[in-house]
C-alpha cells in the first residue's frame, strides 16, 4: 500500500511555498448526529476532526503550483475515509464557485471512499452538487486536473476523478468505482489500481510524488497560456517533389522518412501526452495526442503515426480537439496512416463511430486547426484528422481516396497496373495543390503555384 498523506501534506507537496490561502466557504451549522439523527455520528465525527486536525474531508484553498494559480481541493482520508456528506459538499460548491469568479484552474487531489453512508441519500446526492459545478467550470472554459490518491473509489473517482480533463495518478494507489469492501470476492485487484486505469484509458500518466509539482505545474501552464494559432511545421525530410504517382508512395512508405515523434519535437520545447479514450481504450502505436508549448504558448496536437489507427486513436483524439476547443487552444494535426484498422476486433470497437466522432470535432470546433500531411494520406481514416481549408502536405507525402492497390483490385486490374493507377488518382503533393485539396506544400522553395505556410 502506498504512503498516504493527509490533506495538508499533498498540499505542501503540491502547492509552491507559502503561496497556500484556505477558502473558508460556506458551510451549514451540522445537525445533532446528522440530517438522519443517525446514533453515535457526532462523536465520529469528534473523533475524526480530533485525529486530523480538521472540521471536514476536505481542504479548500489557492495556491501557485509551478507558478500558475489554481482551487486545490485536498481530500482528508483521515476523516471518516474522505467520504462526502452536505458539509463537504459545501465546500466543493464554494470551491468551484471561487475559481470561475477568479477565472482559476481547478486541481481536486482526490482521496475517498465514497459517500457517507451515516447522511444516507442527502449524502449522495451530493455527487449531483459536484457534478453540475465541475460541468459550469467546464462551460467557462477553466481546466480541471484531478490528482487521484489512494483510494479513489465510489462517487469521488466518478465525478472529481473521472470528470477531470486531466486525471494524474500517484504509483499503487487504489481506483476504482468500487471500493475493496464491496468488490465481488474473486476481483482482480490489479484491475482497481492507477496503473491499470492509465493502461485501459481511463487516466492520463502516473507521477511520482517527488514529481508531482512540476508535472501539474507544467500542465496548469500549458492548458492555461493557449497561442493564437498553430502553424504548420516545417518538412524533415526531402524537399523534392515525387515524379510519379507511386514514387508518392514508395517515398511516404519508406521506414527513413521522418515520422509523428521527430516532428513533435521539432515543433515544441516540451509538451505532454493525453493517454487514452475515457473509454477502456488507447492507441500509443497509432495516435499521438497532448499539448506543448511553441514558442512560449500552447499548441494542442493529434498525431498519427505512420501506423493503421484504431477506434481509441480516433476517440482519443475527439478527446483532444473538443477539449482544445473548449480551453481555446488552436490545434496542430499530423496525418500519416494507411488508414484506420480494418480488422474484426476494430469493427467491434465501433470503428466507424469513432472515425465519425473526429470529423464531427473537427468541423464543431471554433478554434484555429492546421493539419500537416507528413506521410501516407489512406482515405477517411485520414481525412478525419485534415482540417478543411488549413491542411498542408510535404514532399514525401501523399492523400488518396484509396491505396492504390485496393484501387486496382476493385477495378480488377493486374498488379503490374498499380504504378499507372497510382499516376490516375492524382495523389501526388502538387497534384493534391492543383486540385485545391491542399493548401500548399511545405519544405520547398516557395513559388505562386506552392506557397509557404
Amino acid at each position: 500500500m502506498p504512503e498516504r498523506l493527509s490533506a495538508r501534506e499533498i498540499l505542501t507537496l503540491v502547492a509552491d511555498e507559502a503561496t497556500f490561502g484556505e477558502l473558508p466557504g460556506l458551510i451549514r451549522e451540522p445537525k445533532a448526529d446528522g440530517p438522519l439523527g443517525w446514533a453515535g455520528y457526532d462523536a465520529s465525527r469528534a473523533r475524526a476532526a480530533e485525529r486530523t486536525g480538521e472540521e471536514e474531508s476536505v481542504v479548500c484553498g489557492t495556491a501557485s503550483v509551478g507558478g500558475t494559480r489554481a482551487v486545490l481541493i485536498a481530500f482528508e482520508f483521515g476523516f471518516l475515509g474522505g467520504s462526502l456528506g452536505e458539509r463537504t459538499g459545501d465546500r466543493l460548491e464554494a470551491a468551484y464557485h471561487h475559481a470561475r469568479a477568479h477565472r482559476l484552474p481547478v486541481v481536486p487531489l482526490v482521496a475517498t471512499g465514497g459517500s457517507r453512508m451515516q447522511e444516507g441519500m442527502l449524502a449522495l446526492t451530493q455527487l449531483q452538487r459536484v457534478a453540475r459545478e465541475s460541468a459550469l467550470t467546464r462551460e467557462a472554459g477553466l481546466p480541471q486536473i484531478a490528482v487521484l490518491r489512494d483510494p479513489t473509489t465510489g462517487g469521488g473517482w466518478a465525478t472529481l476523478g473521472a470528470g477531470a480533463d486531466v486525471i494524474l495518478a500517484l504509483p499503487g494507489a487504489q481506483v476504482g468505482f468500487a471500493g475493496s469492501r464491496v468488490r465481488p470476492p474473486d476481483a482482480d485487484p490489479a484491475a482497481y489500481t492507477a496503473e491499470a486505469q492509465v493502461a485501459v484509458g481511463s487516466a492520463d500518466a502516473v507521477v511520482r510524488p517527488e514529481e508531482l509539482r512540476e508535472t501539474l505545474g507544467r500542465w496548469l501552464r500549458l492548458l492555461t497560456t493557449p497561442a493564437a494559432e498553430a502553424s504548420a511545421p516545417q518538412a524533415l525530410g526531402t524537399p523534392d517533389l515525387p515524379a510519379t504517382g507511386w514514387e508518392a508512395v514508395r517515398r511516404a512508405r519508406s521506414p527513413e522518412r521522418p515520422r509523428a515523434q521527430a516532428y513533435l519535437d521539432a515543433y515544441f520545447t516540451h509538451r505532454v501526452s493525453l493517454g487514452g479514450d475515457r473509454c477502456g481504450g488507447t492507441d500509443p502505436d497509432g495516435m499521438l495526442c497532448g499539448f506543448g508549448e511553441r514558442h512560449g504558448r500552447t499548441v494542442a496536437y493529434a498525431a498519427q503515426t505512420g501506423a493503421a489507427t484504431r477506434p481509441a486513436g480516433y476517440r482519443t483524439a475527439a478527446r483532444l480537439i473538443r477539449l482544445a476547443d473548449r480551453l481555446d487552444i488552436p490545434v496542430l494535426t499530423l496525418v500519416d496512416t494507411p488508414g484506420a484498422a480494418n480488422d474484426a476486433e476494430a469493427e467491434r470497437q465501433g470503428a466507424g463511430a469513432a472515425i465519425a466522432d473526429v470529423f464531427g470535432a473537427v468541423a464543431a470546433t471554433r478554434v484555429p486547426i492546421t493539419t500537416l500531411v507528413i506521410g501516407e494520406g489512406g482515405s477517411g481514416g485520414a481525412l478525419a484528422l485534415a482540417a478543411p481549408g488549413n491542411t498542408w502536405a510535404t514532399p514525401d507525402s501523399y492523400f488518396s481516396v484509396i491505396a492504390p492497390e485496393l484501387a486496382a483490385a476493385i477495378l480488377k486490374r493486374p498488379p503490374e497496373e498499380v504504378e499507372a493507377t497510382a499516376g490516375q488518382l492524382r495523389i501526388r503533393p502538387q497534384d493534391l495543390v492543383e486540385l485545391g485539396v491542399v493548401r500548399g506544400i511545405v519544405g520547398i522553395t516557395a513559388t505562386a503555384d506552392h506557397p509557404r505556410p
